[in-house]
């Protein structure tokens, strides 16, 4: 029966690959559209990662997603088109979830459920409903996703996906200095964006990897990459992206009992330093003023530290104080003015309001009462990373899959407290950290008095302590 199917499936594709050639030939018009072609690419995209979804579509999904976001051919059509691969996830993954025999949901998921809840009755309170309500349904599809579609991802692949991960963290990293250092080249649309992937994102990850490297050419590899990273970082100037990895690096070597690590870490930015005052004082003098004005006050001197933060925070608080208690919409703000999009994030067009911290914004979009839900939610993910870092300072080895995890959702919520994407679905970074933050409900290690040791790339966390493994 099995393999009448596959005949069937395979003459159906000769049939309609014949049938599109002879289309292309009548109708050349067609295919000179850049728009049809690139639509085109994308169902042959959904179709194949659908088919290996477990493989493939989480991979498919951020693309679709930075494709849309980054300043590369065809990103008028995934601007659109991401929407699409959000909902065929969030389906298939949630059929493909519920027909496992160990499906089960827990408090985490429900809460994520009444965050929707509560999204969509200031939805109904806003003036622009129907606007509100696109915006509640793209974070219910990511919330779906999260709690169905990126499960299935890493149950029983946490090899392979963390060892991708790290590579695809790396090839991001070399390719973005390349491009913005030797042909001066954009690809992250602007310089915040590209401190937020490599503050939040690649540097904790490939920090992670440089700890759990298991040959001395990968640990150097990728510690290399870490220096590159945070060189991007700074080339960015972004406060937010430095503070996001500070605190991520620092909570993992504290965690961990490395403070050797961290003093190295320290003394070698410091040796950078001395070198370049020794060498060139002069040009060190004007380098450390332009940084302190560029970093510290933003070219705001006259405003203080944190001047440029404090217009946009004062504009969202007196919209707070309009719509205290159900806000002014999810994802929309008051007046005649649309939060389309996520400010200097924006993935396809800019907006005229920025909120400057994204707890902030979600109080001015939900208000008071629906705060409440997003709280909690964010408090189980506090607790859920608190555990992890307790793991780390009983077992004293990084050799556990939610480690990775923990630290880019640290990163992720320090910067959001300068940048307003945390809740914003169009974004790339928001899907891939509450995808990751749905995985870590199932990663972190289970409350126990004893250390549970596990093998990084073999064994499963499991509620008994395990042997652990020499690396």
């Amino acid at each position: 029966m099995k393999d009448s199917l596959r005949a069937l499936l395979f003459a159906a594709l000769g049939i309609g690959a014949i049938g599109l050639l002879f289309f292309a030939q009548s109708h050349p018009g067609y295919f000179s559209d850049i728009s049809l072609l690139g639509g085109i690419l994308l169902i042959q995209i959904i179709a194949v990662s659908t088919w290996h979804f477990e493989r493939a579509f989480f991979p498919a999904l951020l693309i679709a997603f930075l494709w849309a976001g980054m300043d590369v051919p065809l990103t008028e059509v995934f601007t659109s088109a991401r929407w699409l691969v959000l909902g065929v996830g969030a389906t298939v993954g949630y059929i493909k979830w519920m027909k496992g025999q160990r499906q089960h949901f827990g408090a985490f998921h429900l809460a994520a459920f009444f965050c929707v809840l509560a999204a969509m009755v200031s939805a109904l309170a806003s003036i622009y409903p129907q606007t509100a309500l696109a915006k509640v349904l793209s974070l219910f599809l990511l919330f779906l996703f999260g709690a169905s579609g990126a499960r299935l991802v890493i149950r029983g692949r946490e090899e392979s996906f963390f060892k991708g991960m790290l590579l695809a963290c790396e090839i991001a990293v070399y390719v973005s200095a390349i491009a913005y250092l030797v042909f001066n080249l954009e690809i992250w649309g602007n310089p915040n964006s590209l401190g937020a992937v490599m503050g939040v994102v690649a540097g904790p990850m490939l920090l992670w990897g440089a700890l759990v490297g298991d040959s001395r050419f990968l640990r150097y590899r990728r510690a290399l990459a870490v220096l590159m990273c945070v060189f991007l970082i700074c080339y960015a100037l972004s406060r937010a992206a430095m503070a996001a990895f500070a605190v991520s690096a620092i909570l993992l070597c504290v965690s961990l009992r490395k403070h050797r690590l961290l003093m190295q870490g320290a003394g070698v930015v410091i040796f950078f330093l001395a070198v370049g005052a020794v060498v060139e004082p002069g040009h060190f003098d004007q380098f450390t003023n332009s940084l302190t004005s560029s970093i510290l006050y933003k070219d705001k001197r006259e405003q203080g530290f944190l001047g440029s933060r404090k217009s946009p925070w004062q504009e969202t608080i007196s919209v707070i104080e309009e719509h205290p208690w159900f806000g002014s919409g999810f994802g929309t703000a008051s007046g005649d003015r649309t939060y389309w999009n996520i400010g200097r994030f924006s993935s396809s067009s800019s907006t005229d309001r920025e909120h400057g911290s994204s707890y902030l914004a979600l109080t001015s979009w939900v208000g008071l009462l629906g705060l409440c839900p997003f709280v909690f939610l964010l408090f189980m993910l506090l607790q859920s990373i608190a555990r992890v870092c307790r793991w780390m300072r009983r077992a004293a080895h990084p050799f556990h899959y939610s480690i990775p995890l923990a630290m880019i959702l640290v990163g992720g919520l320090v910067h959001a407290i300068f940048e307003d994407w945390l809740f914003a679905v169009g974004y790339y970074l928001t899907v891939f950290f509450w995808s990751a933050a749905f995985m870590l409900m199932d990663l972190t290690p289970p409350p126990a008095r004893e250390t549970v040791r596990v093998d990084l790339w073999h064994a499963r966390v499991a509620p008994a302590p395990a042997p652990i493994v020499s690396q």
